[in-house]
């Protein structure tokens, strides 16, 4: 079997939500996860206004302006990857005609969370608690002891997790997890291998398996993940500063042609957008994708905005294909 890769070197940069309203999600995550609004990107020809937030390194001051070019050049060139909020005007005054986006979580739902790292989940969850944050499961809860899961203004999952030791990580919380679930993960791995990321700890249980995948700027090139021992690779997941992207696998669905994901996409069933990656040839990059015969929401050259594209993943999962360095989006930039 031929192995693909993508070129252009592809880093995963993104993570897309919809929110209602940004007057009290970026305030969540900014001041209760530690998050910085890097930069925005605004469309009231559109209606609509994207956030970019990102764990930055503890004592690292961001002097820029979001919206603005130089925050442009900042956001399009990171080596991390960023949280995407994006807002559709008016919704945090609809209540009447908008109930909401949906979480995830519900039947053949595909999203699952997004997650932060911290050195003591219990600590942090009291913290949280008493700055009025509301839990679907707190440490002790459940089976699974010492991990948490907290709400968003959105009702998104979002999972606290203990880093590992030895970390060297400063900051109170770092991003590090988006939660997707496959129907097949050979196809799935195969995808974002191809897209240059790395399986660096699997864990199978009786009925589920977990796959913890990380971006080329995430890793250390001399380990040999797929041949360290797990406890060294769960080590070593702790100690990432960056997130993974987890795929859970629940047993058989790769085995019932019927079965699919909701892709967070659909009508009444929108939430979790899409995660997205930056390549240094959009046009290169799809159509190597193009090989591996899963589709595309948009071609390069589709729609109002030309040189970024959205492919579909085995799952139906839109990526974004994005050039290092951005584009002109057209957006309304703010004036320093």
């Amino acid at each position: 079997m031929t192995t693909i890769k993508v070129p252009g070197r592809p880093t995963w940069q993104q993570t897309m939500l919809r929110i209602k309203d940004p007057a009290k999600t970026i305030p969540f995550y900014t001041e209760h996860f530690g998050m910085t609004v890097i930069d925005t990107l605004d469309f009231p020809q559109y209606k609509f206004k994207i956030f970019f937030l990102s764990t930055l390194p503890e004592g690292e001051s961001y002097t820029l302006t979001p919206g603005t070019q130089e925050a442009h050049d900042y956001m399009w060139t990171i080596e991390g990857t960023a949280l995407e909020l994006t807002y559709n005007y008016g919704t945090e005054e609809d209540s009447e005609n908008f109930k909401g986006y949906h979480p995830g979580n519900q039947d053949k739902d595909g999203f699952g969370h997004i997650a932060f790292n911290t050195d003591d989940v219990y600590a942090a969850c009291e913290k949280l608690e008493k700055a009025g944050v509301t839990f679907k499961k707190k440490p002790d809860e459940g089976r699974m002891k010492g991990l948490a899961f907290a709400y968003d203004p959105d009702g998104y999952w979002v999972e606290i997790v203990k880093r590992s030791e030895g970390s060297n990580i400063s900051n109170y919380f770092n991003f590090s997890q988006t939660m997707l679930r496959v129907k097949d993960p050979v196809k799935s791995i195969a995808f974002y291998e191809a897209l240059g990321m790395t399986v660096v700890r699997k864990k199978h249980f009786n009925d589920f398996s977990l796959f913890f995948l990380a971006s080329s700027s995430n890793i250390d090139q001399s380990v040999d993940y797929a041949n360290i021992p797990d406890s060294e690779a769960y080590s070593k997941l702790g100690q990432m500063f960056g997130p993974v992207l987890e795929l859970t696998h629940n047993h058989g669905t790769e085995k019932d042609d019927a079965f699919n994901h909701f892709n967070g996409n659909e009508e009444g069933r929108q939430g979790f957008g899409h995660i997205g990656f930056l390549v240094d040839d959009v046009y290169a990059a799809c159509d190597t994708i193009r090989e591996m015969g899963y589709g595309f929401r948009k071609e390069p050259d589709g729609g109002s905005m030309k040189g970024l594209a959205f492919a579909y993943d085995p799952d139906g999962y839109s990526i974004e294909i994005i050039k290092r360095g951005g584009i002109e989006f057209g957006d309304k930039k703010v004036e320093k």
